[in-house]
């Protein structure tokens, strides 16, 4: 019998559990269903907005949060970061649609956005490719257990994932779907 990979041990140990009293809500669209058209990146003739979020029932010991928006779905072998935002304030508990757009003025002081796999950083909507069936795009707020990671917006989704993955205390997620028929 084979023992396994100290890496998904690792993994396994410290990935933040999806808490009970942490919730994170949009009024975009509804959990599971279809993502709406105004948050579709502008290449699939979207508004590429990001939606409006909001989050409570954080932990105790939360000091700063962080969002991401990731396709697991994507037909890369590693998924796609569609945006990163770290270094939220934990004061700071929504963010208005549109906090996203690149050069927007409506994230607040501190909070940074990393480089998503479009190659920008800023909000990238939903686009996959024609014919695909629905992918998820999964919206994850972390409750994380310091002020600041220690990253800038040159930081890959997956650098950022690497990061909250050891320092996020909790986590909530809002799933919604997106398609493209032919």
């Amino acid at each position: 019998m084979r023992a396994p990979a100290l890496g998904l041990i690792l993994t396994a140990l410290a990935t933040p559990a999806l808490a009970a009293g942490f919730t994170l809500t949009t009024p975009a669209f509804m959990n599971g269903s279809t993502i709406p058209m105004a948050q579709v990146f502008t290449g699939c003739q979207g508004g590429n907005q990001s939606p409006a979020l909001s989050w409570s029932g954080e932990p105790a010991g939360t000091q700063s949060f962080a969002i991401t928006m990731y396709d697991p779905n994507a037909p890369t072998g590693s998924g796609w970061w569609h945006w990163t935002v770290f270094n939220i304030p934990a004061s700071v508990h929504s963010l208005p649609a549109n906090a996203g757009a690149a050069g927007s003025k409506l994230l607040p002081e501190g909070a940074v956005e990393g480089l998503t796999d479009f190659g920008f950083s800023h909000y990238g909507g939903p686009c996959p490719p024609v014919g695909d069936r629905p992918h998820h795009y999964l919206i994850t707020i972390y409750a994380v257990k310091v002020a600041k990671l220690p990253l800038d917006a040159s930081a890959s989704g997956a650098k950022v994932g690497f990061n909250l993955h050891f320092n996020a205390l909790a986590r909530a997620q809002v799933i919604g779907r997106y398609g493209r028929s032919q």
